[in-house]
């Protein structure tokens, strides 16, 4: 059994930063591929893939919105995952949720966390 547990969320200014992190309890977090993804507000919108790093952290995968601007890692030994926020834009704001075990071709894994609200003011 995994649990996975975000934090780090909040509001910020349009152009501003925040970090993200991802905490996992379970032996086996440093066998799999974690990602983050996000769901805006609103009627219809779906959960979107953000960004996804390797067990080992030494692949990692972002979607066209977000390259550039946020940047995803690990630490094993910690058994957290963070994801870098920014130059933020209204855009970005939605819940953003950790998941695993990713996998490129599959995509989402059973486990998901709680959600963490960022909200970008313009």
């Amino acid at each position: 059994q995994v649990q996975l547990v975000e934090s780090g969320g909040g509001l910020v200014q349009a152009g501003g930063s925040l970090r993200l992190s991802c905490a996992a309890s379970g032996r086996t977090f440093s066998s799999y591929d974690v990602a983050w993804y996000r769901q805006a507000p609103g009627p219809g919108k779906e959960r979107e893939f953000v960004a996804a790093i390797s067990w080992s952290g030494a692949s990692t995968y972002y979607a066209e919105s977000v390259k550039g601007r946020f940047t995803i890692s690990r630490d094993n030994a910690k058994n957290t995952v963070d994801l870098q926020m920014n130059s933020l834009k209204p855009e970005d704001t939605a819940i953003y949720y950790c998941n695993g075990p990713w996998a490129v071709v599959a995509g989402p894994g059973n486990y998901w966390g709680q959600g963490t609200q960022v909200t970008v003011s313009s």
